[in-house]
């Protein structure tokens, strides 16, 4: 029950309908038009699957594969590398901060 969530380029045009795959990219065209291009991909959740492939890419670079045997340990060195990953993302993440109040 896996859907493709991709969003249509900017001038995309409708498939015709015998085309494999059709009736679902035109559905996100037709959805990209009513509700906006942001919006759409809020509402299809392309935004949080796009981090999530970030992430992956982050980890898959920390090493080319998992070093433990067992499904357990796998468990574990997955947590600590997410957590380092998070760590190094939170280091480079610039603090706001605010410099003068408004009169």
């Amino acid at each position: 029950n896996a859907q493709a969530v991709i969003p249509p380029r900017k001038n995309a045009q409708t498939w015709k309908a015998t085309l494999v795959g059709a009736h679902a990219r035109n559905e996100a065209l037709r959805a990209c038009d009513r509700l906006g291009r942001s919006i759409w991909k809020k509402w299809s959740g392309y935004h949080s699957r796009s981090l999530v492939e970030t992430k992956m890419h982050c980890f898959k670079r920390l090493g080319q594969r998992v070093m433990a045997r067992t499904f357990e340990r796998q468990v574990v060195e997955l947590h600590v590398r997410v957590a380092l990953l998070n760590r190094f993302t939170q280091l480079g993440r610039p603090s706001t901060v605010p410099v003068g109040a408004m009169a």
